[in-house]
């Protein structure tokens, strides 16, 4: 028995009501505009952040639903992140680049030519669907960076926690949303 199947990474609980090709659309603890229903319980967002650094060691990830996908996209978005706050020297210059990188039209969805994992995501099947997708990504990152800004800077005078900032340079399944050395 290889030890890749002695261990295996961590999935969402969560249950996917909704789809947007084959990524849950989940609800989110979120202020932002975008088509997720809004709760106030433990969202997908909170699983990204807490199995991000135990799954960034797991170089194969066996997808066991939409959410899982979902938390995928995050812990993939999470490292462009972290390699953004590498050169942000305090928490109100990371909010402002993690603000930034979520609006940024660059990264890519599901279906085009440079994601990383096409073979496990299905396109959107129409403008409609794509035009639906864009908009959740774009919530995700944005309520994402928010929320990682929390925990990579916990005291605004001082500079990152360097118990996130190890994980900068890692890449989650040998793979990054966007290739090695290119910055956003």
């Amino acid at each position: 028995m290889s030890d890749s199947k002695l261990y295996d990474a961590y999935h969402s609980k969560l249950e996917a009501q909704l789809l947007t090709g084959n990524m849950g659309l989940l609800p989110l603890r979120t202020n932002f505009k975008g088509p997720a229903a809004r709760i106030d319980a433990e969202d997908i967002i909170d699983e990204a952040l807490l199995y991000f650094k135990p799954n960034i060691f797991f170089r194969e990830f066996d997808i066991k639903g939409p959410a899982d996908r979902t938390l995928i996209y995050l812990t993939f978005y999470i490292t462009e992140c972290l390699r953004k706050l590498q050169r942000s020297p305090n928490k109100m210059s990371a909010q402002k680049d993690l603000a930034a990188l979520a609006l940024n039209h660059q990264l890519p969805i599901p279906g085009e030519p440079n994601f990383p994992l096409n073979s496990l995501y299905r396109a959107p099947a129409n403008k409609g669907d794509e035009e639906t997708m864009r908009a959740y990504l774009q919530q995700l990152r944005q309520e994402l960076g928010v929320r990682l800004c929390e925990l990579v800077f916990p005291d605004p005078a001082t500079k990152a926690s360097k118990w996130w900032m190890c994980f900068a340079r890692r890449r989650f399944m040998d793979k990054g949303l966007v290739g090695q050395g290119v910055m956003l």
